[in-house]
C-alpha cells in the first residue's frame, strides 16, 4: 500500500474515536447541568421547609409570650423567662417547652422585639435573606406579605391596653 493511502486509512480509523470522545464530553456536560438543576430544586425545597419551621416556631414564641402575659400580667424580660415560673410562684407553669433556634440561621440569635414600656413582646429572625413565601399567610401574619427579609417577619403579641373608667 502506498504511503498516501496508509495516511488516509489511519485518519479514517481515528475519526470515529474523535466523535465518540466529543459525544462523551457533551454527555458529561448534560449530566452536570441536570445535577446542578436538581441541586437547585433541593436547595429551594429545603429553604421552604425552613420557612415553614420559622412560621411554626414564631407562632410558638408568640403564644408563649401571650400565655406568660395572661398569667403574670407582664411581658417577659428575657426569652428564658418563658421556660418556667418564678421560684415564688406556687404553680410552676411553662409557657414554652424549650428555646428554639432561628430556623433560618440555625442559631439562637433571635432579634428581640421590645415593648415600649419594657419587656419582650416578640421575636424576629436575624436573617437578612429575602423570603420565598410572599402570600398566603394567616390573618395574624398578614404583614409578612410586605416583608423584604425574614427579619421583617415579626412574631409579636401586643397586649390590649385596658383603661379603667370610673362609673358615671
Amino acid at each position: 500500500m502506498p504511503s498516501g493511502e496508509r495516511r488516509r486509512a489511519r485518519g479514517r480509523a481515528r475519526s470515529p474515536r474523535g466523535f465518540t470522545y466529543l459525544g462523551v464530553l457533551v454527555l458529561v456536560a448534560l449530566i452536570g447541568l441536570a445535577l446542578a438543576s436538581a441541586g437547585e430544586v433541593a436547595s429551594t425545597a429545603a429553604r421552604r421547609d425552613r420557612e415553614a419551621e420559622l412560621l411554626w416556631v414564631g407562632h410558638q414564641y408568640r403564644a408563649a409570650i401571650m400565655a406568660y402575659h395572661a398569667r403574670r400580667h407582664a411581658l417577659p424580660q428575657a426569652l428564658a423567662d418563658l421556660l418556667g415560673s418564678a421560684p415564688d410562684d406556687p404553680l410552676q407553669v411553662r409557657s414554652l417547652r424549650r428555646l428554639y433556634p432561628d430556623p433560618m440561621t440555625g442559631a439562637a440569635d433571635w432579634t428581640l422585639v421590645k415593648a415600649p414600656d419594657g419587656g419582650i413582646m416578640g421575636v424576629a429572625s436575624s436573617s437578612s435573606r429575602a423570603p420565598l413565601k410572599t402570600a398566603g399567610f394567616d390573618d395574624a401574619d398578614k404583614d409578612f406579605e410586605k416583608a423584604a427579609t425574614y427579619g421583617d417577619w415579626m412574631f409579636t403579641f401586643v397586649p390590649a391596653v385596658v383603661r379603667w373608667r370610673p362609673h358615671q
